[in-house]
């Protein structure tokens, strides 16, 4: 039963599963289990050194007290220079938002401009937290299911089809979980030509994963190949995923200074700034160098393709090979009609935790993160082979 004192805008969402899975599997391993966890979206690697040293830094200069709401002027000016380096794109510092985690930016962004009604096109698969965050805003995500005939992304026609006068936002990840999809930018531009039809639909860019990409592929972002659109663009991203820095909390977004504004507005009267510390070491990754970045592409990209090449030879199973993240998103449904029960049934009988492909709405599949060691890796597709078998 439903708690009495408890609100519907609770009640109307579920738990992250990928977060729920991750807790059982520290769970499982703290009771002295043998866990295999693939289930996080985490870097297995530290955070650089210089970026440590930074905040280390700034806990001794005294940088421990409140902070501007969204960000300190260092950090607006080191992502400025961020989006001018890496994707040809100028901000002012009224333009920048700084929020505790990437997850916030996205929140806030649909808090301050999705009321009942509202509708959020929200390509499938997608991140768990997408539908639910529109819903906790009074929204209704509108989830276009995408296919691997293209391979997992949104075509002009699907979004043309989507679109309703009730339309607020379309939410865009790439390279994406749970798939690791990417969309190039004639792909992009073939969006764009469809959102130019509907001055109403503005774009969330999620480009979270932008630095981990593969092989020949070429980043692109919607700003950047349709800057007609930028005064209804929001890009986001973050220090998270490719500096290795999930638990320091820094996400950021460049945008329309109105849209900026509103989301200073909503954060003054929620969290607050981010943390002074983590603001500073984010300076220190986006200003400092960025060569190690090579060689964990390198690294990830290895165990992209051992994952995927030893899930291919599975019996039942198919993977396509992904050109971002660092997720293999394995099509099980040759196997099992339940991919939540085959996901928990593999946990609790080989201690192999995965994500079931339900909690990206894609039934049939599962999630493998391939952010972990080749050893553990290998291990763990040992025990999932053995246990379709």
């Amino acid at each position: 039963m439903t708690d009495a004192r408890l609100s519907n805008r609770i009640t109307q969402i579920g738990a992250s599963a990928t977060m729920v899975i991750t807790q059982t599997a520290r769970d499982m391993r703290a009771a002295g289990q043998d866990v295999i966890s693939l289930s996080a979206g985490e870097p297995d690697f530290d955070t650089p050194e210089h970026i440590c040293q930074a905040a280390a830094a700034a806990m001794e200069a005294g940088a421990t007290r409140y902070t501007a709401v969204d960000g300190i002027a260092e950090l607006k000016s080191a992502i400025i220079s961020k989006f001018d380096r890496d994707n040809g794109l100028t901000f002012t510092p009224s333009q920048i938002n700084v929020s505790p985690g990437g997850k916030p930016v996205l929140f806030n962004a649909l808090a301050v401009t999705v009321g009942l009604g509202d509708e959020v096109i929200v390509p499938a698969p997608c991140w768990v937290s997408y539908p639910d965050m529109v819903r906790l805003c009074g929204g209704t995500p509108i989830v276009v299911r995408c296919s691997v005939a293209t391979k997992f992304k949104l075509t002009a026609e699907a979004l043309e089809a989507a679109i309703t006068p009730r339309t607020k936002w379309l939410m865009l990840n790439s390279p994406s979980n749970p798939t690791g999809a990417a969309y190039t930018a004639a792909e992009l531009k073939d969006l764009a030509e469809v959102l130019r039809e509907h001055p109403h639909v503005m774009v969330l860019c999620d480009d979270i994963y932008e630095h981990l990409i593969y092989d020949d592929f070429t980043f692109a972002t919607m700003a950047q190949v349709a800057p007609d659109l930028a005064a209804r663009i929001l890009t986001m991203n973050g220090v998270s995923k490719g500096y290795a820095m999930t638990g320091w909390r820094i996400g950021y977004a460049g945008g329309p200074e109105w849209l900026i504004s509103a989301m200073r507005k909503y954060m003054g009267q929620t969290t607050s700034n981010p943390a002074s510390i983590s603001q500073w070491a984010a300076v220190a990754a986006l200003n400092g160098p960025q060569d190690f970045l090579t060689e964990w592409r390198s690294t990830y990209a290895a165990r992209r393709d051992r994952v995927v090449s030893r899930l291919n030879a599975l019996e039942g199973v198919s993977c396509l090979t992904p050109p971002g993240a660092f997720y293999a998103f394995a099509d099980i449904s040759a196997v099992t009609e339940d991919d939540t029960d085959f996901a928990l049934r593999l946990l609790e009988e080989t201690g192999v935790a995965t994500v079931p492909g339900s909690a990206f709405y894609a039934q049939g599949h599962i999630r493998i993160s391939y952010a972990a060691a080749m050893e553990d890796l290998d291990a763990a597709l040992d025990r999932l082979g053995t246990f379709i078998t």
